[in-house]
């Protein structure tokens, strides 16, 4: 397959263990172009590469404690394309958390669990069951 047609996933944790596992994951079960990063500013300066999903952590200041956090840097996505769908993702259980992450635009949010793996493949696939649906009814009100 060439790489064109791969789903371009970037992956956005400041915590590199985690951020190698599901690296590691989504390229055992799929065929993704994938691109890692440890801080919202580096995802960002990278945003030209369009990526098609961007998998989000709510809190970035692991490494660098004046980092952009998740939501800052959700803000910057959408400042620079409103239809890159952000998944947030998080290690917080808490209902606000989640609700505020949808009020900036985030396409869904995920709690960090032995479970986190499979509702982002869901999530993913939801996405782009969405953008085909799109496409279908562009073409189809085109030709009206």
């Amino acid at each position: 397959m060439k790489n064109e047609n791969k789903i371009r996933l970037f992956l956005v944790d400041d915590d590199a263990l985690f951020l190698k596992s599901l690296e590691v994951e989504f390229l055992e079960h799929a065929d993704f172009d994938i691109k890692t990063f440890a801080s919202g500013e580096l995802c960002i300066a990278e945003l030209s590469k369009a990526p098609d999903v961007i998998i989000l952590d709510y809190h970035l200041n692991g490494i660098d404690k004046n980092a952009m956090n998740g939501v800052d840097t959700l803000d910057k996505i959408k400042e620079f394309n409103p239809d890159i769908p952000v998944v947030m993702l998080s290690s917080q259980d808490k209902i606000d958390v989640a609700v505020n992450c949808m009020h900036h635009k985030a396409f869904d949010y995920v709690v960090k669990s032995e479970t986190a793996f499979t509702r982002l493949q869901k999530i993913i696939t939801t996405i782009f069951h969405y953008k085909k649906m799109e496409k279908t009814l562009s073409w189809y009100m085109e030709r009206m």
